[in-house]
Protein backbone atom coordinates (compact mmCIF):
# COMPACT_ATOMS: atom_id res chain seq x y z
CA UNK A 1 0.00 0.00 0.00
CA UNK A 2 1.16 3.53 -0.76
CA UNK A 3 2.44 5.05 2.47
CA UNK A 4 0.49 8.23 1.84
CA UNK A 5 -2.73 6.35 2.61
CA UNK A 6 -1.91 6.59 6.30
CA UNK A 7 -0.95 10.24 6.44
CA UNK A 8 -4.28 11.83 7.33
CA UNK A 9 -6.68 9.51 9.13
CA UNK A 10 -9.33 12.19 9.66
CA UNK A 11 -10.82 10.29 6.74
CA UNK A 12 -11.63 7.67 9.35
CA UNK A 13 -12.14 9.71 12.46
CA UNK A 14 -13.11 13.31 11.73
CA UNK A 15 -16.60 12.57 10.56
CA UNK A 16 -17.03 8.89 11.30
CA UNK A 17 -16.23 7.88 7.72
CA UNK A 18 -14.83 4.48 6.89
CA UNK A 19 -12.89 4.64 3.65
CA UNK A 20 -9.31 3.51 4.24
CA UNK A 21 -8.40 0.81 6.80
CA UNK A 22 -6.23 1.71 9.78
CA UNK A 23 -5.23 -1.91 10.07
CA UNK A 24 -6.86 -5.28 9.58
CA UNK A 25 -9.50 -5.06 12.28
CA UNK A 26 -11.09 -8.23 13.63
CA UNK A 27 -14.87 -8.60 14.09
CA UNK A 28 -16.48 -7.01 17.13
CA UNK A 29 -15.12 -8.54 20.31
CA UNK A 30 -16.70 -8.29 23.75
CA UNK A 31 -13.87 -6.97 25.92
CA UNK A 32 -13.45 -8.30 29.45
CA UNK A 33 -11.53 -6.50 32.21
CA UNK A 34 -8.18 -7.92 31.14
CA UNK A 35 -8.57 -7.15 27.46
CA UNK A 36 -9.70 -3.57 28.14
CA UNK A 37 -6.54 -2.95 30.16
CA UNK A 38 -4.44 -4.67 27.47
CA UNK A 39 -5.85 -2.37 24.77
CA UNK A 40 -5.16 0.67 26.94
CA UNK A 41 -1.63 -0.50 27.80
CA UNK A 42 -0.79 -1.05 24.13
CA UNK A 43 -2.08 2.44 23.32
CA UNK A 44 0.07 3.94 26.09
CA UNK A 45 3.15 2.13 24.81
CA UNK A 46 2.71 3.41 21.26
CA UNK A 47 1.98 6.99 22.33
CA UNK A 48 5.08 7.11 24.50
CA UNK A 49 7.26 5.62 21.78
CA UNK A 50 6.00 7.41 18.68
CA UNK A 51 3.88 10.51 19.40
CA UNK A 52 5.09 13.59 17.54
CA UNK A 53 5.90 15.48 20.77
CA UNK A 54 7.82 13.12 23.11
CA UNK A 55 6.95 15.01 26.30
CA UNK A 56 3.22 15.00 25.53
CA UNK A 57 3.43 11.36 24.44
CA UNK A 58 4.91 10.53 27.86
CA UNK A 59 2.13 12.45 29.62
CA UNK A 60 -0.49 10.60 27.57
CA UNK A 61 1.05 7.27 28.49
CA UNK A 62 1.26 8.20 32.18
CA UNK A 63 -2.42 9.19 32.21
CA UNK A 64 -3.50 5.89 30.67
CA UNK A 65 -1.32 3.83 32.99
CA UNK A 66 -2.63 5.69 36.04
CA UNK A 67 -6.18 4.95 34.89
CA UNK A 68 -5.35 1.27 34.43
CA UNK A 69 -3.89 1.13 37.95
CA UNK A 70 -7.02 2.79 39.33
CA UNK A 71 -9.28 0.28 37.58
CA UNK A 72 -10.94 2.97 35.47
CA UNK A 73 -11.24 0.77 32.38
CA UNK A 74 -12.29 -2.49 34.05
CA UNK A 75 -15.46 -3.93 32.59
CA UNK A 76 -15.61 -1.39 29.78
CA UNK A 77 -15.78 -2.17 26.07
CA UNK A 78 -16.73 -0.55 22.79
CA UNK A 79 -17.83 3.08 22.98
CA UNK A 80 -17.62 3.15 26.78
CA UNK A 81 -13.96 2.13 26.77
CA UNK A 82 -13.15 4.49 23.92
CA UNK A 83 -14.91 7.40 25.65
CA UNK A 84 -13.00 6.79 28.89
CA UNK A 85 -9.60 6.66 27.17
CA UNK A 86 -10.38 9.61 24.90
CA UNK A 87 -11.40 11.66 27.93
CA UNK A 88 -8.19 10.85 29.77
CA UNK A 89 -6.06 11.87 26.76
CA UNK A 90 -8.06 15.04 26.12
CA UNK A 91 -7.43 16.08 29.72
CA UNK A 92 -3.69 16.01 28.99
CA UNK A 93 -3.74 17.76 25.60
CA UNK A 94 -6.22 17.99 22.74
CA UNK A 95 -5.19 16.47 19.41
CA UNK A 96 -7.47 16.54 16.39
CA UNK A 97 -6.46 13.00 15.39
CA UNK A 98 -6.44 11.13 18.71
CA UNK A 99 -9.54 8.98 18.89
CA UNK A 100 -9.80 5.29 19.66
CA UNK A 101 -11.31 3.13 16.92
CA UNK A 102 -13.68 0.52 18.34
CA UNK A 103 -14.30 -2.93 16.80
CA UNK A 104 -16.31 -2.82 13.61
CA UNK A 105 -20.01 -3.25 14.07
CA UNK A 106 -22.25 -5.40 11.93
CA UNK A 107 -23.91 -2.26 10.57
CA UNK A 108 -23.65 1.43 11.25
CA UNK A 109 -26.67 3.11 12.87
CA UNK A 110 -28.73 5.26 10.52
CA UNK A 111 -28.34 9.01 10.61
CA UNK A 112 -31.49 10.45 12.18
CA UNK A 113 -32.78 13.81 11.02
CA UNK A 114 -33.46 16.59 13.55
CA UNK A 115 -36.72 16.29 15.45
CA UNK A 116 -36.81 12.51 15.29
CA UNK A 117 -37.83 12.41 11.64
CA UNK A 118 -37.09 9.48 9.36
CA UNK A 119 -33.39 8.50 9.06
CA UNK A 120 -31.39 10.41 6.49
CA UNK A 121 -30.07 8.03 3.84
CA UNK A 122 -26.99 9.57 2.25
CA UNK A 123 -25.32 8.06 -0.77
CA UNK A 124 -21.92 6.44 -0.21
CA UNK A 125 -19.19 9.02 0.26
CA UNK A 126 -17.12 9.06 -2.92
CA UNK A 127 -13.73 10.68 -3.31
CA UNK A 128 -14.54 13.05 -6.17
CA UNK A 129 -17.89 14.59 -7.12
CA UNK A 130 -19.55 16.97 -9.59
CA UNK A 131 -16.38 17.55 -11.61
CA UNK A 132 -16.99 19.71 -14.67
CA UNK A 133 -17.86 23.17 -15.94
CA UNK A 134 -20.09 25.02 -13.48
CA UNK A 135 -20.25 28.27 -15.49
CA UNK A 136 -18.61 29.57 -18.68
CA UNK A 137 -14.85 29.37 -18.17
CA UNK A 138 -15.21 28.19 -14.54
CA UNK A 139 -14.43 24.58 -13.56
CA UNK A 140 -15.62 22.96 -10.33
CA UNK A 141 -14.76 19.79 -8.46
CA UNK A 142 -15.48 18.50 -4.96
CA UNK A 143 -13.05 16.22 -3.16
CA UNK A 144 -14.33 14.36 -0.09
CA UNK A 145 -11.01 12.60 0.49
CA UNK A 146 -7.58 12.15 -1.12
CA UNK A 147 -7.40 8.33 -1.08
CA UNK A 148 -4.68 5.84 -1.91
CA UNK A 149 -6.48 4.99 -5.14
CA UNK A 150 -4.85 5.14 -8.57
CA UNK A 151 -8.24 5.51 -10.27
CA UNK A 152 -9.03 8.66 -8.28
CA UNK A 153 -5.57 10.06 -9.00
CA UNK A 154 -6.13 9.41 -12.72
CA UNK A 155 -9.55 11.09 -12.52
CA UNK A 156 -8.01 14.14 -10.82
CA UNK A 157 -5.33 14.33 -13.50
CA UNK A 158 -7.97 14.05 -16.24
CA UNK A 159 -10.03 16.81 -14.63
CA UNK A 160 -7.06 19.16 -14.79
CA UNK A 161 -6.32 18.25 -18.41
CA UNK A 162 -9.95 18.53 -19.50
CA UNK A 163 -10.26 21.99 -17.89
CA UNK A 164 -6.85 23.36 -18.79
CA UNK A 165 -8.51 26.28 -20.61
CA UNK A 166 -10.45 27.41 -17.53
CA UNK A 167 -10.13 30.99 -16.39
CA UNK A 168 -10.90 29.81 -12.86
CA UNK A 169 -11.12 26.55 -10.90
CA UNK A 170 -13.12 26.08 -7.71
CA UNK A 171 -11.96 23.25 -5.44
CA UNK A 172 -14.66 22.32 -2.94
CA UNK A 173 -13.14 20.63 0.12
CA UNK A 174 -15.95 21.46 2.57
CA UNK A 175 -16.62 17.75 3.21
CA UNK A 176 -13.03 16.55 2.74
CA UNK A 177 -11.88 14.60 5.79
CA UNK A 178 -8.33 13.52 4.95
CA UNK A 179 -6.08 11.30 2.86
CA UNK A 180 -2.67 11.53 1.22
CA UNK A 181 -0.63 13.42 -1.35
CA UNK A 182 -1.33 11.54 -4.59
CA UNK A 183 -4.15 13.71 -5.91
CA UNK A 184 -2.48 16.93 -4.79
CA UNK A 185 0.62 15.94 -6.72
CA UNK A 186 -1.29 15.78 -10.02
CA UNK A 187 -3.10 19.07 -9.35
CA UNK A 188 -0.28 21.36 -8.17
CA UNK A 189 1.98 21.02 -11.26
CA UNK A 190 -0.71 22.78 -13.32
CA UNK A 191 -0.99 25.77 -11.00
CA UNK A 192 2.56 27.09 -10.54
CA UNK A 193 4.94 28.74 -13.00
CA UNK A 194 8.07 27.80 -11.06
CA UNK A 195 9.17 25.28 -8.46
CA UNK A 196 7.34 26.27 -5.30
CA UNK A 197 7.71 25.17 -1.69
CA UNK A 198 4.24 24.42 -0.35
CA UNK A 199 4.51 23.26 3.27
CA UNK A 200 7.01 21.62 5.61
CA UNK A 201 6.34 18.25 7.26
CA UNK A 202 8.40 17.10 10.25
CA UNK A 203 8.43 13.52 11.54
CA UNK A 204 9.69 12.36 14.93
CA UNK A 205 13.28 11.28 14.29
CA UNK A 206 13.02 7.95 16.08
CA UNK A 207 10.03 6.97 13.94
CA UNK A 208 11.76 8.11 10.76
CA UNK A 209 14.93 6.19 11.62
CA UNK A 210 12.89 3.02 12.10
CA UNK A 211 11.36 3.40 8.64
CA UNK A 212 8.01 4.50 10.00
CA UNK A 213 7.63 7.87 8.31
CA UNK A 214 4.53 7.89 6.08
CA UNK A 215 6.08 10.53 3.80
CA UNK A 216 9.51 8.99 3.21
CA UNK A 217 10.11 8.12 -0.42
CA UNK A 218 7.42 10.40 -1.90
CA UNK A 219 8.87 12.16 -4.94
CA UNK A 220 7.39 15.59 -4.16
CA UNK A 221 8.97 15.63 -0.68
CA UNK A 222 12.49 17.06 -0.29
CA UNK A 223 14.80 16.89 2.76
CA UNK A 224 15.02 20.10 4.77
CA UNK A 225 16.64 21.44 7.92
CA UNK A 226 14.64 20.46 10.99
CA UNK A 227 14.70 20.99 14.72
CA UNK A 228 16.48 18.45 16.95
CA UNK A 229 14.54 15.24 17.31
CA UNK A 230 12.57 15.77 14.10
CA UNK A 231 13.25 14.93 10.44
CA UNK A 232 11.91 17.66 8.16
CA UNK A 233 10.81 17.35 4.54
CA UNK A 234 9.26 20.00 2.33
CA UNK A 235 6.39 19.44 -0.08
CA UNK A 236 7.19 21.06 -3.44
CA UNK A 237 5.17 21.73 -6.59
CA UNK A 238 7.09 21.26 -9.84
CA UNK A 239 5.42 22.83 -12.90
CA UNK A 240 4.46 20.65 -15.84
CA UNK A 241 5.03 21.67 -19.45
CA UNK A 242 1.54 23.06 -20.04
CA UNK A 243 1.22 26.75 -19.04
CA UNK A 244 -2.51 27.21 -19.62
CA UNK A 245 -3.61 27.22 -15.96
CA UNK A 246 -0.71 29.21 -14.55
CA UNK A 247 -2.78 32.42 -14.41
CA UNK A 248 -6.17 30.84 -13.70
CA UNK A 249 -7.90 32.08 -10.57
CA UNK A 250 -8.14 29.43 -7.88
CA UNK A 251 -10.78 29.32 -5.15
CA UNK A 252 -10.82 26.76 -2.33
CA UNK A 253 -14.05 26.25 -0.36
CA UNK A 254 -13.62 25.22 3.29
CA UNK A 255 -15.69 24.33 6.34
CA UNK A 256 -15.23 23.05 9.86
CA UNK A 257 -15.28 19.53 8.43
CA UNK A 258 -12.27 20.18 6.15
CA UNK A 259 -9.59 18.18 7.94
CA UNK A 260 -6.00 16.95 7.67
CA UNK A 261 -5.08 16.56 3.99
CA UNK A 262 -7.80 19.07 3.11
CA UNK A 263 -6.10 21.53 5.46
CA UNK A 264 -2.71 20.77 3.90
CA UNK A 265 -4.23 21.62 0.49
CA UNK A 266 -5.78 24.83 1.84
CA UNK A 267 -2.60 25.95 3.61
CA UNK A 268 -0.52 25.29 0.48
CA UNK A 269 -2.82 27.52 -1.57
CA UNK A 270 -2.94 30.20 1.13
CA UNK A 271 0.75 30.22 2.05
CA UNK A 272 1.84 30.56 -1.58
CA UNK A 273 -0.87 33.08 -2.42
CA UNK A 274 -1.95 30.86 -5.30
CA UNK A 275 -5.54 30.40 -4.17
CA UNK A 276 -8.26 32.26 -2.30
CA UNK A 277 -9.78 30.39 0.65
CA UNK A 278 -13.54 30.99 0.99
CA UNK A 279 -15.78 29.69 3.76
CA UNK A 280 -15.25 28.80 7.41
CA UNK A 281 -12.10 27.92 9.38
CA UNK A 282 -11.04 24.31 8.85
CA UNK A 283 -11.18 21.54 11.45
CA UNK A 284 -7.79 22.08 13.10
CA UNK A 285 -6.60 18.46 12.74
CA UNK A 286 -2.95 18.88 11.80
CA UNK A 287 -0.82 15.93 12.80
CA UNK A 288 -0.01 13.16 10.35
CA UNK A 289 0.91 9.60 11.23
CA UNK A 290 -0.12 5.99 10.92
CA UNK A 291 -2.75 3.55 12.07
CA UNK A 292 -1.97 0.91 14.68
CA UNK A 293 -3.74 -2.26 15.79
CA UNK A 294 -4.31 -2.34 19.56
CA UNK A 295 -5.71 -5.87 19.65
CA UNK A 296 -9.23 -7.11 20.27
CA UNK A 297 -10.51 -5.35 17.16
CA UNK A 298 -9.48 -1.90 18.46
CA UNK A 299 -7.29 0.49 16.53
CA UNK A 300 -5.79 3.93 16.98
CA UNK A 301 -3.99 6.51 14.93
CA UNK A 302 -0.65 7.64 16.32
CA UNK A 303 0.40 11.12 15.16
CA UNK A 304 4.13 11.01 14.38
CA UNK A 305 4.57 14.38 12.67
CA UNK A 306 3.23 17.84 11.98
CA UNK A 307 2.72 19.98 8.87
CA UNK A 308 3.37 23.71 9.01
CA UNK A 309 3.88 26.95 7.14
CA UNK A 310 7.58 27.00 6.19
CA UNK A 311 7.76 30.77 6.66
CA UNK A 312 6.06 31.20 10.04
CA UNK A 313 6.64 27.71 11.45
CA UNK A 314 2.99 27.64 12.55
CA UNK A 315 0.62 24.74 12.00
CA UNK A 316 -3.17 24.63 12.23
CA UNK A 317 -3.66 22.19 15.12
CA UNK A 318 -6.73 23.23 17.12
CA UNK A 319 -7.14 26.46 15.14
CA UNK A 320 -7.67 25.48 11.53
CA UNK A 321 -6.67 27.25 8.35
CA UNK A 322 -8.46 30.59 8.35
CA UNK A 323 -10.29 31.69 5.19
CA UNK A 324 -9.36 34.75 3.17
CA UNK A 325 -13.07 35.43 2.69
CA UNK A 326 -15.04 34.35 5.75
CA UNK A 327 -18.62 33.28 5.08
CA UNK A 328 -20.79 30.41 6.36
CA UNK A 329 -19.64 27.19 4.70
CA UNK A 330 -22.99 26.70 2.96
CA UNK A 331 -22.56 30.08 1.25
CA UNK A 332 -18.94 29.58 0.14
CA UNK A 333 -19.66 28.50 -3.43
CA UNK A 334 -22.15 31.29 -3.99
CA UNK A 335 -19.59 33.82 -2.78
CA UNK A 336 -16.77 32.39 -4.93
CA UNK A 337 -18.99 32.53 -8.01
CA UNK A 338 -19.99 36.14 -7.39
CA UNK A 339 -16.31 37.00 -6.90
CA UNK A 340 -15.79 35.56 -10.39
CA UNK A 341 -18.50 37.75 -11.86
CA UNK A 342 -21.46 35.36 -11.89
CA UNK A 343 -24.75 37.14 -11.20
CA UNK A 344 -26.15 36.76 -7.70
CA UNK A 345 -29.30 34.86 -8.71
CA UNK A 346 -27.36 32.44 -10.90
CA UNK A 347 -24.65 32.01 -8.26
CA UNK A 348 -27.30 31.10 -5.69
CA UNK A 349 -28.91 28.59 -8.06
CA UNK A 350 -25.58 26.96 -8.86
CA UNK A 351 -24.64 26.85 -5.18
CA UNK A 352 -27.85 25.03 -4.33
CA UNK A 353 -27.30 22.57 -7.19
CA UNK A 354 -23.78 21.83 -5.89
CA UNK A 355 -24.51 21.72 -2.17
CA UNK A 356 -22.62 18.86 -0.44
CA UNK A 357 -24.75 16.06 0.97
CA UNK A 358 -22.39 15.44 3.89
CA UNK A 359 -21.99 17.58 7.04
CA UNK A 360 -19.89 20.72 6.95
CA UNK A 361 -19.36 21.05 10.70
CA UNK A 362 -16.50 20.08 12.97
CA UNK A 363 -16.66 16.65 14.51
CA UNK A 364 -18.04 16.71 18.05
CA UNK A 365 -15.95 15.06 20.76
CA UNK A 366 -16.93 11.49 21.55
CA UNK A 367 -19.90 11.53 23.91
CA UNK A 368 -20.88 15.14 23.17
CA UNK A 369 -24.51 15.90 22.32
Amino acid sequence: MNRSSHIWPALLFAAGVTGLPLAALSPAVAADEGSADAVAAKYAQLLERDYVYPDIGKHYADAIRAAIAAGRYRGLSGEALAAAIDSDLDAVALDGHLRLRIPQQASAPPVTAPGGMAPVRRPPKVAMEQAGWIAPGIAFVRFNVFPDDAAVTAAAAKFMTDHADARAIIFDIRTHNGGGLDQMDVIFPWLFDKETRLVTMATRASVDAAGGSPIDGIASMRPAQGVPGMVAREHWATPNADPRLRDAKIYVLTSGASASAAEHFALAMKHTGRGVIVGAPTAGANHFGRGEDLGGGYGAFIPVGRTYDPVTGKDWEGVGVLPDIAVPAAEALERALTELGVGSAEAKRLSEAHMPSWPMERRKPRGAR
